[in-house]
């Protein structure tokens, strides 16, 4: 079996790191033939290529992979550097608005449905 394809089983997961407090990214799956044991990826492997050759990546993620990252890299208190924030912070934020919306038509004698 292709060894990419064999891939597509494990889960990628992230946990924060034992040592110098940065985070330890874990590809794992249970292991078909003895329930006590898992299954990990353990090896990278470094080599050099020609410049302009097409490059098999090191890790294709599936949506579902990509989202547990996604929420172990959260639950970890990693945010994005841009963009609007959690989906809480947005609500405030509308909630806000509509109130200073009427404040501000109450003021004008203006009044929306």
């Amino acid at each position: 079996m292709n060894e990419l394809n064999e891939l597509n089983d494990f889960k990628i997961r992230l946990q924060r790191g034992h040592w110098g407090g940065g985070y330890d990214v874990i590809l794992a799956k249970p292991n078909s033939t003895n329930a006590e044991h898992i299954s990990i990826v353990s090896k990278v492997e470094i080599k050099n290529v020609d410049v302009g050759r097409i490059i098999e990546p090191l890790l294709s993620l599936t949506k579902n992979n990509a989202q547990l990252l996604m929420d172990d890299l959260w639950e970890a208190g990693i945010r994005p550097t841009e963009g609007s924030g959690s989906a809480g912070a947005l609500k405030a934020t509308q909630d806000h608005l509509t109130d200073m919306r009427k404040i501000v038509f109450s003021q004008l004698k203006m009044y929306v449905k």
